[in-house]
This record gives C-alpha cells, sequence and structure tokens, in this order.
C-alpha cells in the first residue's frame, strides 16, 4: 500500500533522496514536497557562477515541473510550512494542511546575521539562495561600493561575482586569513593574494561595529572606528541550522535536529536530513555527506538496512579561479611534523601534516592533482616512512632509493620546471651544469635559473650536487635558518623588491620550508617587515625574543633586571628616591650602576614586573629598552656644564640623541656615546655611534666594538652644528635598520657594505633627508613606552574595584 510521504525542503539533499525514491520503487510513497523558495531543486552550489554571470539559474535547476510531474511528486512550492502536528501525523502549510505516514525534515539552514545596528536596512543582504543572488545582481546594476562580511567561501564567491560585475568589491574577515577552517595561513595568504589582484580589497581581522544609513545602506563602522561607504552589505559570516519546526514539534534539538544512523529523529515517524541535522555532535555544510545521508534515508524508508557514518572528508573547491584543497587535519601539534612545498611563480602550495609513521593531513593551494592521492594516504593510514623524502611530489616519484637525501631531486624527470620565473626545467641546468656551469652563479648566467625571486636556488644548488658529486662546493653564505636556503641578505632584497609585507607573504613568496618559520627567522622577518613598511605591517609580539616580550632581561635565576631610562645620563632627586622606593618596596637584592650610567635594578620576580614599572612610571621615568634590539644608552661627559675642558654641551646633544632615537627598532642594540672633549670621557670611540665634540663643531664616529670584539669607531663625517649631528645620527640608524642583516651589530654590517658606501649616503642632502623622514616615520607608529601601555591597562583593570570599595563604602 502507498504511503503519504512529506518532505519540508526541496534542497539538494531531499532532491537526491526523492531521486532514489522514485527510481528504486516509485510506488511506494506518494509524495509531497513542500518550499519556501516559489521553485524546486536546483544546484546551489553553482549560484556564484550565477551572480558573476558565467551562467543562468536555467542552467542550474536540477529538477524542473516536468520532472516533479512525471514521477507524481505533489509541490507546495512558495509555501511555507507553518507547524507539525504530530498527534494528528499533519503537516500544516500555509495554504491548508497534509497529512503524512513519514515526514522529513529537510529545512538546511539559514545565515547567521551579525546583530549589529542597521541590520535590517534596504541593501544588506544574505548569500544562501537564488533570491539572494538575484537581488545582488540588481543591486550591481547600478554600480557602487560593496561590503561583504565574512571571508569564507560563500563570501568571497559574492565578492568575486559582484567584482566581476563591476562593483567595487570590500571582504571583512573576522580571523586572521581567509577560509580558516579550510586552509591554513599559508594558503590563505595565497587566496588572499589572488583575489586582490582581482581587484577585490581584503580586510582581515576586521570586527563590524554597525551599518550605517538612514533610510537604505550608507556605510559599515568597524570596531576600529574605520568607516567604509556602502551601496550594498552581503552578510556571509555563517550558517546555522533551521530547526525551527522542529523545536516547536517537540522534536530532539541540540545544535541541530538529532537523529540516528538512520537519519531517525526522536519521533519514530519524522526523520531529518541536510544541514538541518546533527549526528553524534557532527553538523554538516558540504555536499558529500548530505548526499550519503539521502542514500541512507532512501534505504530506511525502503526497509533496507543502512546505517549514516561520518567519514573524512576533503574539500576540493574551485573559488573565482583559485583551486583549493584540503583534507584531515592540518592544526599544528605536538609531535607533529611538516612538509611543505612552494612554487611561488606559478601560485603553488603544498603542505603536509605527518604525525609518526602517518600522514594526517593535507593543503593544497594552486595545484591540487594530487589531492586524492593524498587523501587515499590519509584515510588508509598508509605507512609513509619509506616514501617520507619524496611524498611532497605526489605518487609520480614514490620508487628509487629513499634513503639518499637528494633522492627527490634525481627523481625528477627533465622536463621538471625548476625555475618558474623564467620557465627553466631541470634537463636544461643538467646540461648546462654538465657543460661548464659548476657553480651557481655560472647556471644562472647560462640558464637565468634562480636569477630573478631566488626561490629555486635551493633546488639549483641540489642538481649542482647531485650532477657533479664530489666535485661541488656549497657555497659558504648560509640561509637565514634550517627554514629557508635564502640568507638574510637575499630575503631582506627580496622583501622589499617583490613588496612582501606580511610574513604569510615572506613564507609563501620566499620557499620557506615551514608553514610559519621558527625561532630563529620569526624575529628577523619580523624586523625586517616592520623596518621596510611600517604604515603596512604591525608587529608581531610573539616573534620576539623573551626579553622583548617581557620588557626586561631575565637572569640565569629567573629574575629580571630592570632599567629605568635616563636621558643622556641625567636624573634628579626624584627620579632617585622613586628608584630606592621601588628596591625597597619589591625586595631588589641589587641595584647597580652601569656602564652606560644608568642605574640597574636586578633580581625583580617575574609576577612583580607589572607593578614596578607602574610605580617608576609615576615618577616620569620610562623603560630604558635595556632588553631590546634597539637603541640602549647614549652615554654623555658633563660637557661645558662644569668641565674647564668642555668644547660643546655634550650632555644637551646626549640628551637630544636619546630622546630622538629612543624606542626605536633596529637589527641589534645600539649604543651611543658624546663626549666633551678629545679626552673622551664619555668612551665614544667605542660606541655604534660616538661623537667627540670639538672647538670646531662634532667628528662623528660610527662601527665601534667593545665586547667579544674590540674596534675603535670609523670617522664618518664632521659637521659644524648640533642640529647636523643629530640629523646624521639619526640617518645612520636608519640607514642600518633598512640594510643590515638581522643580530648584526653596525660594526659588522659596515665591513660587509663599507664605509664609503654610506658615506656616500649620509653626504647626499636628499638621502639624508629621505632617512631622517623614514626614521621619524617608524617612530610614529612604533615609539611606545610598554611600561606606561602596561601601567594604563593595570590602572583601568583595577577600576572597577575601585568602584565597588567605593559603593562598600557608601
Amino acid at each position: 500500500m502507498t504511503q503519504k510521504l512529506v518532505i519540508i525542503g526541496a534542497g539538494m539533499a531531499s532532491g537526491r533522496l526523492i531521486e532514489q525514491l522514485v527510481e528504486t520503487s516509485p510506488d511506494t510513497y506518494d509524495i509531497t514536497l513542500f518550499n519556501a523558495e516559489p521553485r524546486g531543486n536546483y544546484n546551489r552550489i553553482m549560484l556564484s557562477p550565477v551572480l558573476s554571470g558565467e551562467t543562468t539559474y536555467e542552467d542550474i535547476i536540477t529538477h524542473d515541473a516536468a520532472w516533479y510531474e512525471a514521477h507524481g511528486v505533489t509541490c507546495r512550492f512558495g509555501e511555507h510550512v507553518v507547524r507539525i502536528d504530530r498527534d494528528m501525523k499533519v503537516v500544516e502549510g500555509q495554504k491548508g494542511h497534509v497529512p503524512y505516514d513519514k515526514l522529513i525534515i529537510a529545512t538546511g539552514s539559514a545565515p547567521f546575521i551579525i546583530p549589529v545596528q542597521g541590520k535590517d536596512l534596504p541593501g544588506v543582504v544574505t548569500y544562501r539562495d537564488l533570491d539572494d543572488t538575484n537581488a545582488m545582481i540588481d543591486a550591481a546594476k547600478a554600480g557602487g561600493k560593496a561590503v561583504v562580511i565574512g571571508g569564507g567561501l560563500l563570501g568571497l564567491e559574492a565578492a568575486a561575482g559582484l567584482a566581476g560585475r563591476g562593483m567595487d568589491v570590500t571582504v571583512l574577515h573576522l580571523m586572521g586569513h581567509l577560509m580558516e577552517r579550510q586552509l591554513d595561513e599559508a594558503a590563505g595568504y595565497l587566496l588572499r593574494r589572488d583575489l586582490e589582484k582581482r581587484g577585490i580589497t581584503i580586510k582581515t581581522q576586521a570586527s563590524t561595529a554597525a551599518i550605517l544609513g538612514d533610510h537604505k545602506v550608507e556605510g559599515v563602522l568597524l570596531e576600529d572606528n574605520t568607516g567604509l561607504e556602502a551601496d550594498l552589505v552581503v552578510m556571509a559570516v555563517g550558517i546555522r541550522p533551521e530547526t525551527r519546526l522542529a523545536t516547536d514539534a517537540g522534536i530532539a534539538v541540540a545544535r541541530g535536529i538529532e537523529v540516528n544512523a538512520q537519519m531517525q529523529t526522536s519521533d519514530p515517524d519524522i526523520y531529518a536530513v541536510g544541514e538541518c541535522v546533527e549526528f553524534n555532535g557532527h553538523l554538516f555544510g558540504l555536499v558529500a555527506p548530505l548526499y550519503d545521508q539521502a542514500k541512507v534515508l532512501a534505504k530506511t524508508l525502503l526497509e533496507e538496512p543502512d546505517a549514516f557514518v561520518v567519514k573524512d572528508i576533503a574539500t576540493k573547491l574551485k573559488v573565482t579561479g583559485c583551486d583549493l584543497f584540503s583534507a584531515g587535519d592540518f592544526a599544528e601539534g605536538e609531535g607533529r611534523e611538516d612538509i611543505v612545498f612552494r612554487d611561488p611563480a606559478r601560485g603553488i602550495y603544498k603542505r603536509l601534516v605527518i604525525e609518526g609513521d602517518r600522514l594526517v593531513g593535507a593543503v593544497m593551494y594552486g595545484d591540487t592533482t594530487d589531492g586524492n592521492w593524498f587523501f587515499g594516504l590519509i584515510k588508509d593510514g598508509t605507512e609513509i616512512d619509506d616514501m617520507r623524502d619524496t611524498l611532497i611530489f605526489g605518487p609520480a616519484y614514490q620508487g628509487g632509493d629513499q634513503a639518499d637525501p637528494l633522492s627527490a631531486v634525481a627523481a625528477l624527470p627533465r622536463d621538471a620546471e625548476i625555475c618558474g620565473c623564467n620557465g627553466i626545467c631541470k634537463g636544461q641546468i643538467v646540461d648546462a651544469i654538465e657543460g661548464s656551469a659548476t657553480d651557481l652563479g655560472a647556471v644562472k648566467a647560462q640558464t637565468k635559473a634562480s636569477a630573478s625571486c631566488g626561490t629555486c636556488t635551493g633546488l639549483v644548488e641540489q642538481l649542482l650536487q647531485v650532477t657533479l658529486g664530489d666535485g661541488f662546493e656549497m657555497p659558504t653564505a648560509q640561509p637565514i635558518c634550517s627554514c629557508c636556503d635564502l640568507t638574510h641578505e637575499d630575503v631582506r632584497r627580496l622583501i622589499k623588491s617583490q613588496e612582501l609585507k606580511s610574513q604569510p607573504a615572506v613564507w609563501q613568496e620566499l620557499g620557506w620550508k615551514t608553514p610559519n618559520g621558527c625561532h630563529v627567522c620569526r624575529p628577523a622577518v619580523n624586523f625586517y617587515l616592520l623596518a621596510d613598511w611600517p604604515l603596512e605591517y604591525q608587529d608581531d609580539p610573539q616573534s620576539r625574543f623573551v626579553n622583548e616580550r617581557k620588557h626586561a632581561n631575565i637572569q640565569k635565576d629567573g629574575t629580571f633586571s630592570v632599567v629605568p631610562r635616563m636621558w643622556g645620563g641625567i636624573t634628579n632627586p626624584d627620579e632617585l628616591r622613586a628608584i630606592a622606593d621601588a628596591a625597597d618596596k619589591y625586595n631588589v637584592p641589587t641595584v647597580k650602576v652601569t656602564g652606560g650610567q644608568r642605574i640597574d635594578l636586578l633580581g625583580v620576580k617575574g609576577e612583580d614586573l607589572p607593578a614596578i614599572w607602574a610605580d617608576l612610571n609615576r615618577a616620569g621615568l620610562v623603560s630604558g629598552h635595556a632588553y631590546s634590539k634597539g637603541l640602549r644608552t647614549v652615554k654623555t661627559c658633563v660637557g661645558t656644564d662644569h668641565c674647564r675642558f668642555g668644547t660643546q654641551d655634550s650632555t644637551g646633544l646626549g640628551i637630544k640623541l636619546e630622546q630622538a632615537l629612543w624606542g626605536s627598532w633596529t637589527p641589534h642594540k645600539v649604543k651611543l656615546a658624546v663626549s666633551g672633549c678629545p679626552r673622551n670621557c664619555a668612551e665614544a670611540t667605542c660606541k655604534d655611534i660616538g661623537i667627540v665634540c670639538v672647538d670646531s663643531g662634532y667628528q662623528i664616529g660610527v662601527g665601534g666594538a667593545a665586547g667579544m670584539d674590540v674596534k675603535e669607531t670609523e670617522r664618518l663625517i664632521d659637521v659644524p652644528t648640533e642640529e647636523e649631528a643629530l640629523e646624521v645620527s639619526t640617518a645612520f640608524v636608519q640607514l642600518y635598520r633598512e640594510n643590515a642583516k638581522y643580530l648584526d651589530r653596525p660594526y659588522k654590517w659596515l665591513a660587509k657594505v663599507g664605509l664609503d658606501w654610506v658615506k656616500e649616503r649620509i653626504a647626499d642632502p636628499e638621502e639624508r633627508a629621505r632617512l631622517v623622514a623614514a626614521f621619524e616615520l617608524s617612530q610614529s607608529i612604533y615609539r611606545k613606552d610598554p611600561w606606561a601601555e602596561h601601567a594604563q591597562e593595570r590602572a583601568a583593570s583595577y577600576a572597577p574595584l575601585a568602584d565597588l570599595t567605593l559603593e562598600a563604602a557608601e
């Protein structure tokens, strides 16, 4: 006997279910299909090509009216279901009720709407169905500006479609990189880069505060008070299972409608399928598990035993022409290691995550050809020890002697591209090596391989080693660390020339072998970026050494050294009292005068640091940055103020220098001194910058050292005025910031570039002015007193407690 089957929702899951029922047993059920949309099933995955104009709605229809009629499906389209009466076994629609023997809830999901002011203004749309798509198409006809909130798949598809229709599009994403659920940071960077090439503006870590407008959308306000003009706002921040009908009917609901392995709800005659479902704590948003659910439910309804199982899912997506693949678990974790392959010229990134002798995760961008093979390794738990060295190259390179660390390069075919910038393959390089190119320079000259971006240099050197054997001598220049084949100098050059303005950009474009660098290279790259791009780059505190994170020097017993700044070595009774009081209050065991004319409080407990900073800061003292790669001190003598031999105001100049240069980040620590006469009481001739005052003005020397290496300064320039001495010193510091290797003191840097090169730039008035302006720009962004910032945060945190105390007193 035919049973009455009512289905609520004509999405892709229910569409596949109906197909299997009518194809397998067409007479078992009399089907009534409700859908709130005024249409039947269509391929929602293809809405993005409809939005972009690549296809039409007619092309993505799955079941048209004729199909439903041919299979006897009663269609109630454009009609909302009001409620489910479980006692009467009736579904009540807006146009009447329908009885059921079996009921399927396939209501899908609803878009999440950010609860901000202006969310209901005309011009605010979501992106879930054809009506939303048509609304965006209509809005795009007038041009203007669109803001898409959400950097997931749907948000990016909406952005690309609107940009393709001529709108000026900005994407706002709350997280640090796009599609963070499917992609790691490096792949997210590649996706962002490709979208920006299409003219789409991307703003990450952007939180929406309000949508602005009186009678329609006019703009978006962010939490940081940035305002964006907008004629259209697309909400694409996420989805939630649509469970209201089930909840009202008293069916068990958690995050979604709870079902068992046969897709049965807490009511034995009601089933659920699709995005509205929750199974064993899992929610579902991709089409593959929805189709599996439909298959299981069809068998359940036909009384054929089957069970739904949550499977590992590989996501292979096409986002506006960008190939993406992710599978398994690619999160970082203890005991895991990464294998990373990058081809910047072709925009290819591959990362494999290994745990023990198993592949547990894979992320790919640009070339997803081997995705299914890697996915199979993950699913099957295949041991990969024997192919670890060549695993990243895919199934084509599994064979040969895996014990040889160069086997992967040796196994590459002759037509394998090595240098993407110049289209040079392995065979061309090997032919050149077998001819006369026996070093990297010769290979560059003959083939152009590695002569452009430099990313393939490591591969070219490996080919030299494989081809020449013992006849190859590895270049003496060392890479920045084991994460990368490039030297510090190469990294600095490429950050500038390729305009790399973020850490993910550096990891990807310069061929890092690890996803996010290590404790060696991250501090260096962090400095290079903030020095070269102060406006675009934001300092990453986690990429700094522990002393710079703690704003104090850690000692061998785990306590800390705190050094207040004293401008030019000058102090006063109030400052001295504050230091003495702090030493008493926090039981500081050692108080010492340093070689740089400062007072060092040694042995401060870590938990006392914020409090001692606050106390010293209230007395007007700021951090001496004795812990930083930056300006330490400017040592002075008393000069003309008190000394009968003084020729200039060395103390005053020292104070001005320290106040101008403090807080600047440099490749290594920088120490200065100003001596008021050639007797050199301030020891200016062994400092990074040393100024000796003479009757005719100021002699400026640079590149001194008095540590493990002892070196006298070299004369840079003589200037007649204090203002010029300040200007030259500032310009030299900036030139050092822009060009030196991280952790090279100025004397080591000078040995590489030559003093004459520095002199030429400092003597050029235009270049000197540029350097000073660049330094002042950086200072305007980065010069902050961490003690004061912590003191303000501390005061703010105690304010509520103070209010409570007052209330209690009242």
